[in-house]
């Protein structure tokens, strides 16, 4: 499977909400951070557990990809965000880094 191929299976099941299937694209020791900042997240449970929460607050979330970019084993997506609560809609951008078949770091522009 390619990285791109990859990279949208997980946005599909995360837009589906289907924690097990979207989680099943990340590796074990997963590591999620700011662009340039902290750490959020380490670890498949501790990542797991957060998108659990936030399927549950927001179940009308859907990101919708607005432009990706695939450079060797990086892939990029430019997303628009609505949680569906009300709440003003924002645009992120995702930077999945892969190896093997799996995402080992997200960081997040916002």
């Amino acid at each position: 499977m390619s990285y791109e191929t990859i990279a949208q299976a997980q946005l599909d099941a995360y837009n589906a909400q289907d924690l097990d299937a979207h989680c099943a694209h990340f590796a074990d020791d997963v590591v999620v951070a700011g662009l340039n900042g902290d750490v959020a997240r380490t670890g498949l449970d501790a990542y797991r557990a957060f998108y659990a929460k936030t399927f549950a607050e927001f179940p009308k979330n859907n990101a919708k990809l607005l432009n990706r970019i695939v450079v060797g084993s990086t892939v990029i997506d430019h997303e628009h965000v609505d949680r569906g609560n009300g709440d003003a809609p924002f645009q992120v951008a995702a930077i999945y880094t892969f190896k093997d078949d799996k995402i080992v770091r997200v960081d997040f522009a916002r």
